[in-house]
């Protein structure tokens, strides 16, 4: 057998990249709760109410995703030196699990406890996102890595689905009941925190605790770090223009996906049960638009790829404003999981065919930060529009119920006008350029 065809030696046994697996299992099960269908709809209706309920998720939002920004690149520090990523990992998921959990005592009109739970919890699952994502360099070999991260994927999106599906069933045997609604948090607490357990127990702390250079602090080496990737993707133009384009249209992502459920409940009366169910098919529909866009990119080449995934997520986000009924926005929203796993497994794949041999993990480390950097921009631009839309459309005669509606609708298109933008920034990228200044250097 030849060394071109041998098989890649695994770093980690089948336990351990089972346990790595399995946390992402549960971490998906809070983004697909709290995040898509259930909590977000619930704080914006049923703890605040209105326009101002859409405001204020798009506020707590912004907070805890500014926080996560500023501190990612000293927790990256941390966790390169302490030798201590398992412990943070664990401190900031039972972080995340506890503030989850404690939603469950959030009732209408409790809106500080509902916004400051959110934000603790939100910020606990990603940080411990930093440190997680730290050990697949451990678990899996350099070739080998594209493939464990893509089953990790895939388990994460299953544990989204298994989550939903014990949360509807518990909503539907209760009859909409606010109790369970509630309780339904509490059970996404102990889900993910059950998943994580193995990685607790199973997945070893490989990494050795490094000294710190004379005079140097945690804080100092996080900013020389970040110096250090800004100077490595200095020369590479394509690959900083590619950057500046994800830097606005994964905005317009973020924006959809913490909306989505606020935009069915106001415009299309959704039920809890109705978001439960769309959401399980938006994350079907996601795993297919995976496969598909990734056959794509292999014979369309990355750019061309994203620049359809883009356009069908564009039109799909326009057309919210133009529908009328339950069905119309089903349709959207599962048209949507598929243009946005697109947006979303291309872009990291342009990454790789962007990143010079051996330092892949620069790229991806600057690729992380631009994505952390931008997406507190778009969730508060969303929130202050549709509260400003509403008390204009309220100031010209229209009832509350209509007024909100439009403001929604409204907001819906900053969504679109991020996603365009980023869109005519990629047509400036050369993707033939960018991979021969990849190989050259």
């Amino acid at each position: 057998m030849t060394a071109a065809t041998a098989p890649v030696a695994a770093k980690s046994t089948r336990r351990e990249r089972v346990a790595w697996y399995l946390y992402d299992f549960g971490n998906s099960a809070y983004a697909a709760v709290v995040l898509l269908a259930v909590y977000s709809r619930y704080f914006q209706n049923g703890v605040v109410g209105g326009a101002e309920g859409t405001k204020l998720w798009g506020t707590a939002v912004f907070i805890a995703m500014l926080v996560v920004a500023v501190s990612a690149p000293f927790l990256g520090a941390i966790a390169d030196y302490s030798g201590a990523k398992k412990r943070f990992l664990i401190f900031f998921t039972t972080q995340a699990c506890i503030f989850t959990g404690l939603l469950f005592f959030v009732i209408q009109g409790r809106v500080l406890a509902g916004m400051a739970f959110f934000i603790l919890a939100e910020i606990g699952y990603r940080a411990a996102q930093v440190f997680y994502n730290g050990f697949l360099p451990e678990i899996a070999h350099p070739d080998d890595m594209g493939r464990v991260a893509g089953i990790g994927w895939a388990v994460g999106s299953a544990g989204g689905v298994l989550c939903l599906l014990i949360v509807l069933a518990m909503i539907l045997a209760s009859g909409s009941s606010n109790f369970m609604i509630r309780l339904s948090f509490i059970v996404t607490a102990v889900f993910f925190a059950v998943s994580a357990l193995p990685l607790f127990f199973w997945l070893p702390e490989r990494a050795e605790r490094r000294a710190l250079p004379p005079g140097e602090n945690y804080a100092s080496i996080a900013i020389k770090q970040l110096k250090e990737t800004i100077r490595a993707a200095r020369g590479f133009v394509e690959f900083l223009k590619f950057m500046l384009a994800f830097l606005v249209y994964n905005d317009g992502v973020i924006m959809a996906l913490d909306f989505a459920a606020i935009i069915g409940g106001v415009l299309f009366g959704l039920t809890e049960q109705q978001l439960i169910i769309l959401m399980i098919l938006v994350q079907i529909t996601n795993v297919v638009g995976a496969y598909v866009f990734g056959v794509m990119v292999d014979r369309f080449g990355g750019k061309r790829t994203l620049d359809i995934s883009l356009v069908l997520m564009i039109i799909d986000v326009i057309l919210i404003y133009f529908a009328q009924t339950v069905t119309h926005y089903f349709i959207i929203a599962i048209f949507a999981g598929f243009a946005m796993a697109g947006i979303q497994s291309v872009s990291r794949t342009m990454v790789g065919m962007f990143s010079p041999p051996g330092r892949s993990a620069e790229f991806y480390g600057f690729f992380a930060l631009t994505g952390r950097t931008s997406s507190f921009i778009g969730p508060a631009v969303f929130g202050w529009l549709t509260a400003a839309a509403t008390v204009f459309f309220m100031n010209r005669g229209q009832t509350i119920d209509l007024a909100e509606q439009m403001g929604h609708r409204i907001a819906a298109l900053s969504i679109a006008a991020f996603l365009f933008a980023g869109l005519i920034l990629l047509q400036f990228v050369n993707e033939k350029k960018a991979r021969e200044a990849a190989l050259a250097s």
